[in-house]
């Protein structure tokens, strides 16, 4: 049987070489490598060494960060499927990770059963929902062929404009301000859009967003 192929890119080695330990006793998959940072991935594929399956990207890093390794990979390695594996779980590290093309979003805690399913979904599916940041969606497969289409029946324009704004990096007080309305008023917008789009989390709408290919996020 082929095995799935993994990358680590982790500064903390202990962690690193466990969570090697860790993959390397699930059925089916190999570490093809252990990076320390960025830097030392875009070497990797200077060095045309073999490409993974995915890879599995710390955010906080000296040299080259997650962010950073991300912005690269969008420009070099497009289709090169990441999973961020961090302790930083806070909203807006975890848009601009999605927004640079990360497929998911985990926490080091992670139990190693959710890890195993979270990976899979990434190579399978393409992407994975993390109920740990709460940014599980309710997502029918049944949905219209043509949601934006269908988005356009839901949403006012107001609220479409709303969500073109929640996607990006702004925070809530200045798309107040981008849109000339008070903050009360957002704040009645996100509610409303996060009901219409069965989302819990900004960063639920960010993966709606990016999965029904809704508008360009970079």
């Amino acid at each position: 049987m082929k095995k799935k192929t993994v990358v680590i890119v982790d500064d903390h080695l202990l962690f690193a070489q466990s969570l090697e330990s860790l993959i390397s006793n699930l059925e089916g998959y190999e570490v093809l490598a252990i990076l320390k940072n960025g830097k030392e991935l875009t070497q990797y594929y200077l060095h045309k060494r073999k490409k993974p399956e995915l890879i599995l990207l710390d955010v906080k890093m000296p040299v080259m960060d997650g962010i950073q390794t991300m912005q690269w990979l969008k420009e070099n390695q497009p289709e090169q499927k990441v999973l961020a594996l961090t302790m930083e779980d806070d909203e807006e590290t975890i848009i601009k990770m999605l927004r640079a093309g990360a497929r998911g979003y985990l926490l080091k805690d992670i139990h190693p059963e959710n890890f195993e399913f979270a990976m899979k979904m990434v190579i399978e599916q393409g992407f994975y929902y993390s109920s740990k940041i709460e940014t599980a969606l309710k997502y029918s497969e049944k949905a219209d062929a043509d949601v934006s289409q269908s988005l356009t029946d839901k949403l006012t324009d107001r609220e479409w404009t709303f969500l073109k704004y929640a996607c990006s990096e702004l925070t809530y007080k200045s798309i107040a301000g981008e849109m000339n309305l008070s903050p009360k008023t957002i704040e009645n917008y996100r509610e409303s859009v996060f009901k219409k789009l069965q989302v819990k989390t900004r960063v639920g709408l960010v993966i709606y967003c990016m999965k029904n290919n809704l508008f360009k996020l970079d």
